[in-house]
This record gives C-alpha cells, sequence and structure tokens, in this order.
C-alpha cells in the first residue's frame, strides 16, 4: 500500500494547486472590478482551461486509485472527498470567471459608485473561507472550520444589504442600473462561492473524523 499513499499523497497535492487557481481566478476577478482593470479580467477569465485541466485529470487519477486499490476507511473517504473538492473548487473557479466576464462585457467605461458597496468585504471573508477549507484538508485540523457557520451567515447578510443599497442607487439615478445590476449579480456569485466553502468544510469534517456535519 505504499504506493497508494505515495499516490493519494500527490493528488492531495494536486487539490492544493487546482485551489489555488480556482482562489486566483476568483480574487483576481474581484480585483479587477475594483480597478476596473480589462486586461486583468482577460487574464483572470483564461485561467479557465487550467481549471478545468486539473478537474479532469484530478478525477481520472481518483477513480483508477480507487478501483486499483480498493482502499478502506479512512483512505476511501479521503478519495471521496477529494472527488467532492473538484466540483467545488471547479465551480468557485468559473464564478470568478464570470465575474471577470461580466467586467469585461458590462463594466468598460463605467464609474463605480461608492466603492462598490460592500463587495470588498464579501470576498474578503469568502476567500478566507476557501483558504481555510483548502488548509484544513492539507493538514486534517478541522478546528479551523467551526466557525463556518457564522462566516457563512455573515457573507447572506452582506449579498442582502448589497441588494437593498443597489436597489436605493437605482431608483435614485437611472444611470445607475448597469453598474448596480452587476454589483447585485456579483455578489450572489460570492454568495455561491460562500456556500461551495462550507460544502467543502462538510466533506472535510467527514474525511478527517468519520461524522457527518452540516453547516446550514
Amino acid at each position: 500500500m505504499e504506493k497508494f499513499h505515495n499516490n493519494l499523497e500527490e493528488l492531495k497535492v494536486d487539490i492544493l494547486n487546482m485551489g489555488n487557481i480556482a482562489l486566483q481566478m476568483l480574487q483576481c476577478s474581484v480585483e479587477a472590478l475594483k480597478k476596473l482593470d480589462m486586461d486583468l479580467a482577460r487574464n483572470c477569465y483564461d485561467l479557465k482551461d487550467k481549471l478545468m485541466d486539473y478537474d479532469e485529470e484530478i478525477e481520472d487519477k481518483t477513480i483508477k486509485l480507487a478501483m486499483l486499490y480498493q482502499p478502506m476507511a479512512k483512505d476511501i473517504r479521503t478519495i471521496a472527498c477529494i472527488l467532492k473538492l473538484i466540483t467545488s473548487l471547479t465551480r468557485i473557479g468559473r464564478y470568478g470567471k464570470d465575474i471577470s466576464n461580466i467586467v469585461i462585457k458590462e463594466l468598460d467605461g463605467v464609474i463605480h459608485i461608492k466603492k462598490i458597496v460592500s463587495i470588498p468585504q464579501m470576498i474578503a471573508i469568502v476567500a478566507a473561507m476557501v483558504k481555510d477549507a483548502i488548509k484544513a484538508f492539507e493538514t486534517n485540523d478541522v478546528e479551523i472550520l467551526e466557525d463556518f457557520e457564522e462566516r457563512d451567515d455573515e457573507v447572506d447578510e452582506l449579498r442582502i444589504s448589497i441588494f437593498r443599497e443597489c436597489l436605493t442607487y437605482m431608483m435614485e439615478d437611472p444611470k445607475n442600473i448597469k453598474i448596480c445590476t452587476a454589483y447585485i449579480m456579483i455578489a450572489r456569485y460570492l454568495e455561491r462561492c460562500g456556500d461551495h466553502a462550507c460544502k467543502m468544510a462538510e466533506k472535510i469534517y467527514y474525511m478527517v473524523t468519520g461524522k457527518r456535519k452540516e453547516i446550514k
């Protein structure tokens, strides 16, 4: 089983690399939004192919490893966790791609309103959640995940706050409709990324402890 565990460790490294790409796509897309930097947005968008390569490669390797060695106990939970994580990381990266797409197609030449509302605060929380989930997977330290429910609630509240604030701006001046619609959509994408971070946390908790934990 030594070869199995060596291959499993290689898969874990692949997950960490994929996680870094997904997080990079998300963070740099919001940075492109802040600066209305079209070149940066395009660079973020172009990372989608690298993300998908990791998704397909890790899935293939994981399935082959499970079929070849038929692992048991924590090893099989790790295999199952990896297959779940690549789905969430792909979704997170794709939301980064979608934010970049909004910047490129909708926001070239526009002017921001009030420092793009609470989106910077939102991305800070979501990015930290994704980072902590990846770290928990790497270290088997599930204590990092204990406050995910509270953090997710804060993300949900910020999304609602952004929606309400943007409605006010749009009613005050129809010229704000385009930029505020983008803010609302991006806040929704960030909320979904927070949800995926919570799903990752649930699967990692099960991988480490063998017990189920729902983050509501």
